[in-house]
């Protein structure tokens, strides 16, 4: 008598398949929410470079003892240093170049406001240390988001 070993069968089973296309399906969905990021992240990304450069800004006012400007419309901002009689682009500075919104167009809103509605909106920031405080909203669609300035310096994302 021969006694033949017993081969089981080749292959996987369809409960074994369908796990593993859930799991690819589930790791495809998570990669996919965070390659595209949504409106709101977006505009909290804009927000956070922004208050960033605002305080830039604002030192390099101090720091070059002339006025320097944040100018804003809804689909860019830029930042303009003032000479003797008017107001020029920064050139030069990577940091402080012209820039589009992420998600433009952007309303913006300036509290306290400056004189009446301003378009482009801008934002001075003069030779001294201390300056009035303001809250800066930026709103894109259903998202809003808000930099506030304490006037000391300091620029939080809210």
């Amino acid at each position: 008598m021969s006694i033949r070993a017993r081969r089981p069968a080749g292959g996987f089973t369809l409960v074994e398949i369908m796990v593993v296309m859930v799991i690819i399906g589930i790791t495809l969905g998570m990669v996919s929410l965070n390659v595209v990021p949504s409106p709101r992240q977006e505009l909290q990304k804009d927000a956070q470079r922004l208050a960033l450069l605002l305080q830039l800004a604002r030192d390099e006012a101090i720091v070059r003892n002339r006025l320097v400007t944040f100018e804003a419309t809804p689909e860019r901002y830029r930042f303009l240093v003032r000479n003797e009689t008017r107001w020029d682009l920064i050139n030069g500075d990577e940091m402080l170049r012209e820039r589009e919104f992420g998600n433009a167009p952007v309303s913006l809103l300036l509290d306290p406001s400056s004189a009446g509605t301003v378009n482009p909106l801008r934002i001075t920031f003069g030779r001294e240390p201390v300056d009035k405080p303001f809250v800066l909203t930026l709103a894109s669609g259903n998202s809003r988001v808000a930099i506030r300035a304490d006037g000391v310096g300091h620029f939080t994302v809210e």
